[in-house]
């Protein structure tokens, strides 16, 4: 068995992608480093990013595919299943025969499995642009935690960016450790660590209270459904929703 076993980046992935057509190479497996379960059967490539190799690549999915399929191997890369990278790889070889129709073929595997997983992206990304829950802090920075299924942190920069152009904000991805950050001009990624307690501006408290007591106050006792709420907004969301704590 072949594994190509790259850094985790979307630049490593296409290098990896890059490899496996010049090398001529059929890997079964191209997983990130961090995920990756060692095997005496394994026979293991480990693929050093190049970007140079990277942008090859990606000018070309540009060039004799489409945007649309580049935005597809984004959201399935995004999604971190653990078969990302082969489903992606054999989505491309199609690609590279049959041009910009591809996304036609539907009921073809190699379109199929990127669907689902762009589909499944898509959806959280929605989900969190409406639940997603700022919180003012003492130093007038709003401040918005969240753990979402899949790595979906990075499409919501532009459209807070545009909500809320007046202000400062960040919204971190409490699972990866890492977030949005906007400063009123820009917005950019970043590695967060957080070292001190969090402390919320005197207003947020406030307003707080007011929104967990107009919540209650709207709540009909007898129509109470926690199957279709959870249906709506999936448990797993819950735990950083002002209302629910």
């Amino acid at each position: 068995m072949l594994y190509y076993i790259y850094d985790g980046t979307f630049d490593g992935l296409l290098t990896a992608i890059y490899d496996s057509y010049y090398k001529k190479d059929f890997p079964e497996q191209i997983v990130p480093q961090d995920n990756f379960t060692d095997n005496f059967l394994i026979n293991k490539v480990y693929i050093r990013t190049d970007e140079e190799k990277s942008k090859k690549v990606h000018d070309a999915i540009l060039q004799k595919i489409s945007r649309g399929a580049m935005a597809n191997i984004m959201y399935a890369y995004l999604s971190e299943h653990e078969n990302a990278g082969i489903f992606i790889l054999e989505y491309l070889r199609f690609g590279f025969k049959v041009g910009k129709i591809i996304d036609s073929y539907l009921a073809d595997d190699r379109v199929n499995n990127i669907n689902k997983l762009v589909t499944k992206v898509a959806r959280e990304k929605h989900l969190l642009a409406g639940i997603i829950r700022f919180r003012l802090l003492q130093n007038n920075i709003y401040y918005a935690l969240i753990e979402p299924q899949y790595n979906t942190i990075c499409l919501l920069g532009k459209h807070f960016a545009g909500r809320m152009s007046d202000q400062v904000f960040v919204i971190h991805d409490v699972k990866r450790s890492y977030g949005v950050f906007y400063d009123k001009t820009k917005w950019f990624m970043s590695d967060i660590e957080i070292n001190k307690d969090i402390v919320l501006h005197e207003k947020e408290i406030f307003y707080q209270e007011l929104w967990k007591r107009y919540f209650d106050g709207i709540t009909i006792e007898s129509r109470l459904n926690p199957k279709l709420q959870s249906n709506h907004m999936p448990k797993r969301y819950w735990k950083y929703l002002i209302e629910m704590n």
